[in-house]
């Protein structure tokens, strides 16, 4: 299963996101759809966070174990916060198309 948490402050701003596991939906041996949804998704808002919005991030990943970590230097952009609320609405849908037995979305205030 994958699971990914949300961070955002009281006031709803984020801070941070991070997803860890495999999803498991695939038959053993054959290419698993939900995981490759999950890390396009994910890997996509990093590059545009970076790339055209222009944000100084941290993160950390280690592929064996499905870890992606991404903490935000600073106040985001607008333009930003919509990348990211396009992240997460990605990922609860397939959230709710796939099941939370392969992936749960959860949010948390820090």
């Amino acid at each position: 299963m994958t699971a990914v948490l949300i961070c955002k402050t009281s006031e709803g701003e984020y801070k941070s996101f991070q997803c860890s596991g495999h999803a498991g939906y695939a038959r053993r041996g054959q290419p698993d759809i939900l995981c490759a949804a999950v890390s396009v998704l994910v890997t996509n808002t990093i590059n545009s966070l970076e790339e055209l919005g222009g944000e100084r991030l941290l993160y950390e990943t280690n592929e064996e174990t499905g870890y992606i970590r991404c903490e935000f230097v600073g106040e985001l952009q607008e333009r930003s916060v919509f990348l990211l609320d396009s992240m997460v609405f990605g990922l609860t849908t397939l959230s709710r198309t796939y099941g939370e037995k392969y992936l749960q979305v959860k949010f948390k205030e820090v």
